[in-house]
């Protein structure tokens, strides 16, 4: 691993770090635990445009630990992730900002403790509690399968964590 990798997974951290610490709420621990699987994940096998975070090829990152919430977070800040609109049009800024980042956890702010859809751009569906991410995320594959198989010549690929651990790859 190199320095400026190993400086990526520490930042990782400290945002988690720092976000948690801020709000007064939330769990630090799984997205500083996760930072290196998270980082190798999006950093060398994840298709994944954040220039473009609707590109319907793209692989999938659901996060179904809500507690972690910050660990997406960070890599959306940290890949400057573009924003877009209700109707999926560019919007020409970051989708989380560090100015986001410091309102993590807090009302009507766009990085709330469970990822949600519809506020942030690259938060591939709504998890809330209980693990229901990986309920979401298979069915996500099963539909990308039949899309893949009928529409194009590669497989797109959901990724999975839940549990607070690295759990599969579906294909």
């Amino acid at each position: 691993m190199s320095d400026v990798d190993q400086l990526c997974i520490n930042t990782i951290r400290t945002l988690a770090i720092d976000a948690v610490q801020q709000a007064n709420s939330g769990h630090p621990g799984t997205p500083m635990g996760l930072a290196p699987v998270a980082y190798t994940l999006w950093n060398e096998k994840l298709r994944f445009d954040p220039s473009d975070p609707v590109w319907p090829n793209r692989d999938r990152f659901v996060l179904s630990v809500g507690h972690a919430s910050m660990l997406l977070y960070a890599l959306l800040h940290l890949t400057r992730t573009a924003a877009v609109s209700k109707d999926y049009e560019l919007l020409g800024r970051p989708t989380v900002t560090l100015e986001d980042i410091e309102k993590f956890r807090q009302l009507d702010s766009s990085t709330p403790g469970h990822p949600e859809y519809h506020l942030t751009s690259g938060v591939e569906t709504t998890t809330g509690p209980l693990g229901q991410g990986v309920t979401n995320s298979v069915g996500m594959a099963i539909a990308e399968r039949y899309l893949a198989e009928h529409f194009n010549r590669r497989t797109i690929r959901s990724w999975i964590t839940a549990s607070g651990c690295y759990a599969a790859t579906a294909t």
